[in-house]
């Protein structure tokens, strides 16, 4: 897209379209989508750092996700402090397991898509709404996991409408799944995760019971795969955990995290393979 001599917004930033920002991308700057790239042949999926696990889980008041902070490159260690969780607008947050740097551009072409749309409508869409036009984004992302450049979101939010939290989960070919189970994980270590929260999850937890039985789930994930982080009590590195309700989306502080960490590290001295559940 070029400018005119004159300094003026070229003629396609002024012409009224439809409220969908991708579109107006896929109409004028092809290029700047990530699946419209043409990498020739081969399989890149070993060449570039992966983003593991993530976890979500529902509560009475909203949804909270989490994701742990290491990004592998085969057997190496690509970076400790990654992050995978981001609020995609205010009342949903979305995070990504599989290649890092498509996922990370995944979800800031989402934020914007979101946004665009509330400033062009002047109303915010509905949950199912924004699903769908996340599985738009991964729909496109196609010819780049053909090629080993795989990207699998896990998106949640606040549903005013059924006033409670809802969690969606994707494959690489854009498939959309509601979770009703009330929580679900994704990426390497997400068998050993969903074995955690089957276990320790019930409905009627609390916000900050949740965020622990997160945190507990991805300790017990990098218990079992490598390619997924532990918390890092050295450099103090803890889970993003993210919660949505109500009121919005909001982070939580790294010492609230800390302290759930410190938490469920000391009672694994006790217990190393964490809490048992109750049998009532």
């Amino acid at each position: 897209m070029t400018f005119d001599a004159s300094g003026r917004l070229p003629e396609a930033f002024l012409t009224p379209g439809g409220s969908s920002f991708m579109d107006f991308l896929a109409g004028h700057a092809p290029d700047l989508l990530p699946g419209r790239r043409d990498l020739g042949a081969g399989d890149f999926g070993k060449d570039v750092p992966h983003g593991t696990t993530i976890v979500a889980a529902i509560f009475p008041g909203g949804v909270v996700m989490a994701g742990d902070r290491r990004a592998t490159m085969g057997n190496v260690i690509a970076q400790r402090d990654i992050e995978k969780v981001f609020p995609a607008d205010e009342y949903s947050c979305v995070a990504f397991a599989g290649t890092a740097g498509l996922g990370i551009e995944m979800v800031r072409l989402f934020q914007v898509e979101l946004e665009h749309y509330e400033k062009l409508e002047g109303t915010t869409l509905s949950l199912d709404g924004k699903a769908n036009r996340l599985t738009a984004l991964i729909r496109g992302n196609l010819p780049m996991a053909m090629q080993g450049l795989a990207v699998v979101p896990l998106f949640a939010g606040y549903d005013h409408d059924q006033k409670a939290g809802r969690i969606y989960s994707y494959d690489p070919t854009g498939g959309r799944y509601e979770e009703l189970g009330g929580y679900h994980s994704v990426g390497s270590g997400s068998l050993f995760a969903r074995g955690a929260l089957k276990k320790l999850y019930r409905p009627d937890l609390t916000e900050s019971e949740v965020a622990t039985v997160l945190v507990q789930s991805l300790v017990d994930a990098a218990d079992d795969d490598s390619a997924t982080g532990g918390p890092d009590m050295l450099r103090r590195i803890f889970p993003v955990v993210g919660v949505v309700t109500a009121d919005g989306y909001r982070r939580l502080p790294a010492e609230e995290v800390g302290a759930i960490v410190d938490t469920v590290i000391a009672a694994r001295h006790e217990r190393p393979d964490g809490p048992s559940a109750p049998l009532t």
